[in-house]
């Protein structure tokens, strides 16, 4: 089954770093947080990937395309041109990038995507979102429902401590960071039959969270699966530099590979 990732938004709340960047290449630990996103999937079996690239898509080509490079022990005889590989740090993967236009918004992406994927089943998620996500249980699940497509449903943590006062408004309690207010939100990895696209009209101006969803949820075809651990999504700097720590600090939920 192959993974389909959106790379290609424009990140404006990490204008920092994306003036020079797409957003999913933005580093957590020096990788790229589509690095981290398809390790996840990679740990699982899953190693055929189409990434949706747009804004700044050479940046994502040229990271793949000089990979073997990147991550290689090397010396580089310049006088006698030579290039030698002392230690090579490979993946299993096998990567296509599809240029789908700089300002195209996120349902004529993954429309575009079509060609790519034949009429089989994919994974679908967001290039700025990681999780602890069993993607074995999701799979086994979506298989279960029968449905088009289902969605990884979460609750995200607040963003604010909340004071507990009492009476006399006296603080009595700090709770750091709860979990909001118990709404469950689209937190991404999503399964995907191929009768999706059908849902999804043509043209670069559809957002794939308004009119596709929302027609799959109408005709009951859009499922839910419960994801209660660990999911955060990248969407500013505190995010970065929030799971940066995490991953420095050894303690990065997502990163179920580095148990091996």
């Amino acid at each position: 089954m192959k993974v389909v990732i959106l790379a290609g938004g424009l990140g404006t709340r990490l204008s920092e770093e994306t003036e020079l960047k797409p957003k999913p290449m933005v580093e957590i630990g020096g990788k790229p947080i589509l690095w981290h996103i398809m390790k996840i999937y990679s740990y699982y079996g899953f190693n055929d990937f189409v990434i949706l690239t747009g804004y700044k898509s050479h940046v994502i080509k040229e990271y793949f395309i000089n990979y073997y490079n990147r991550y290689s022990d090397i010396t580089v005889d310049m006088l006698n041109n030579t290039v030698e590989v002392h230690k090579t740090r490979n993946e299993p993967w096998k990567v296509t990038m599809l240029y789908t236009g700089r300002d195209t918004l996120t349902g004529g992406r993954v429309k575009k995507a079509a060609q790519y994927l034949g009429n089989e089943p994919f994974m679908l998620t967001y290039g700025d979102g990681l999780a602890d996500i069993n993607i074995n249980e999701l799979v086994n699940y979506h298989k279960q429902k029968g449905k088009i497509i289902t969605m990884t449903a979460v609750q995200p943590s607040g963003r604010f401590g909340a004071l507990v006062l009492d009476e006399n408004n006296q603080v009595t309690l700090f709770k750091e960071k709860p979990q909001g207010d118990g709404a469950w939100i689209n937190g991404g990895f999503f399964v995907c039959e191929p009768e999706i696209f059908d849902f999804i009209p043509d043209g670069d101006n559809v957002i794939f969270e308004k009119e596709p969803l929302e027609n799959l949820a109408k005709a009951h075809q859009l499922n839910a699966f419960k994801h209660g651990g660990f999911w955060r999504p990248m969407d500013t700097m505190r995010d970065k530099i929030d799971l940066t720590k995490q991953w420095q600090s050894g303690f990065a939920p997502w990163a179920k590979w580095l148990g091996e």
